[in-house]
């Protein structure tokens, strides 16, 4: 198999300069349009995490996942136990709220932004027909990145399981063996989870540059980023910090604020649209992060082709020139 140069860790940087570049440049386009379409999805992902905490929806899928857990072997007193039944809960809470704007607002706000830089140079504005002519393929990745989410979960479930299990029938079940275990299941989850996440999004972006969906999107990611884990890496952590910033923002001023105060005011709900639009600005900024890298891999990848190409040009002259001088002297 032929290997992909792999991108310094300094070119994270250069991505980031680059991408904040191109949303300075046409800063009025990406901050009306594209921000404004993608400020319902904002809205209902920070509303949804408000209201999850007291919503019977999450207890119910608490207690499924507590029994699903349970049922299969998981230890109760451990601490991936707490984590995975927490998180899971609330993550699928979250996105059975927001799914509605995920499959309008995210996806119509994502091809906006792709659609403008479609092409070596950014063009805006493109008009509505134009980048709602991406929804179709970008909708079918989508549902296939979802289908890979839980794949992905799955499959950190069964290894688990599957560890708990060996160390049951080994007779290892001392407390510090099972911390052990939910140390690495916890470390194994999150970098799977991370890097089905990285795949998930960049082969959205794929598919609206290349109007491709589906499962060639997802392929075409997973050959993209082959060798770049440690950028793509860095990249989601940067936007996945300033994300977790925004929500972070709205928790503390909005949603403190009315469990204090009991009762809305006014103030509170424009703190509350304006911190939604800085989180569809973020919104944006990811999904230009995307395009950039996304283009410098294949920059990447068809200046490594075009030396191969000439690499092997020089050595078919090089036979050429040898078979040349072995016919002469032997003749």
């Amino acid at each position: 198999m032929e290997e992909y140069p792999s991108i310094p860790m300094e070119r994270t940087g250069k991505i980031i300069r680059r991408a904040i570049y191109i949303f300075l440049q046409n800063y009025q386009y990406f901050t009306t349009t594209a921000a404004l379409l993608a400020f319902p999805f904002s809205a209902s992902i920070l509303l949804s995490q408000a209201l999850i905490p007291s919503s019977s929806l999450l207890s119910l899928l608490h207690s499924l996942l507590s029994s699903l857990f349970h049922a299969a072997g998981f230890p109760p007193s451990s601490q991936l136990f707490t984590i995975l039944t927490v998180k899971l809960s609330q993550t699928t809470a979250s996105s059975i709220l927001a799914l509605p704007f995920t499959l309008s607002s995210l996806i119509v706000a994502k091809a906006s932004v792709i659609q403008a830089l479609n092409h070596h140079k950014p063009s805006p504005p493109p008009s509505f027909s134009s980048f709602l002519s991406l929804y179709k393929p970008i909708i079918i990745t989508q549902i296939c990145n979802s289908i890979l989410i839980l794949a992905a979960n799955a499959a950190c479930f069964s290894l688990t399981v599957f560890a708990f299990n060996c160390l049951e029938c080994l007779g290892f079940s001392s407390p510090n063996s099972i911390l052990f275990v939910s140390a690495t299941g916890a470390i194994l989850y999150s970098v799977i989870i991370a890097n089905a996440i990285i795949v998930c999004n960049l082969a959205l972006v794929s598919s609206g540059m290349e109007r491709c969906g589906g499962r060639v999107a997802i392929l075409k990611a997973c050959a993209l980023i082959r060798g770049r884990t440690g950028t793509t890496l860095s990249l989601s952590v940067s936007v996945n910090m300033a994300m977790a910033a925004v929500e972070a923002l709205f928790q503390y001023r909005v949603v403190g604020a009315y469990r204090h105060a009991k009762n809305p005011t006014s103030s509170m709900a424009l703190e509350g649209i304006f911190i939604a639009y800085l989180n569809s600005i973020v919104i944006v900024l990811d999904t230009i992060v995307s395009c950039v890298f996304l283009r410098s891999c294949k920059t990447t990848c068809q200046i490594d082709e075009e030396s191969k190409y000439y690499y092997q040009i020089e050595i078919q002259k090089q036979e050429a020139n040898n078979l040349v001088k072995f016919k002469t002297s032997f003749c």
